[in-house]
């Protein structure tokens, strides 16, 4: 089974209930879309502070998920979120995580969120903690 194959068969129900889709996965990215629609907007039609957050969340955990020692675990230790500008709604956002660093503790990734024509809107930095069995 692919790293792709693996996200989009993992039980993740809030990235379901906010319709994450799952593009690329490997070691080294994770690529998500995600559909701005109505229940996911704050004032003005535009996207949720909160809704990147947990976009970004999702993708980053996901990327670590495709990096741990077989039985290991992840959970969010921390979160960063610059918000640049706004994704309104009906915009499809691409979410691209890379490592920033991968030990044996804990993980930190880097997401991108850009719409589709490539505007950046948020810049998120999470820390994940390695959950090892046992």
């Amino acid at each position: 089974m692919t790293e792709l194959e693996r996200l989009r068969t993992s039980p993740m129900p809030f990235a379901a209930l906010m319709d994450v889709r799952f593009v690329e996965a490997d070691r080294e990215h994770v690529m998500a879309s995600l559909v701005v629609r109505e229940e996911l907007c704050t004032a003005g039609h535009i996207i949720h502070g909160g809704a990147l957050m947990a976009f970004a969340d999702t993708v980053g955990a996901a990327a670590t998920a495709l990096n741990l020692p077989g039985g290991a675990g992840t959970t969010t230790l921390e979160s960063k979120t610059n918000f640049l500008s706004a994704g309104p709604v009906g915009a499809a956002l691409v979410a691209t995580a890379t490592p920033i660093h991968r030990g044996r503790r804990t993980q930190v990734w880097q997401t991108r969120i850009e719409t589709g024509q490539g505007k950046l809107v948020a810049i998120v930095t999470q820390t994940q903690m390695v959950l090892m069995p046992g």
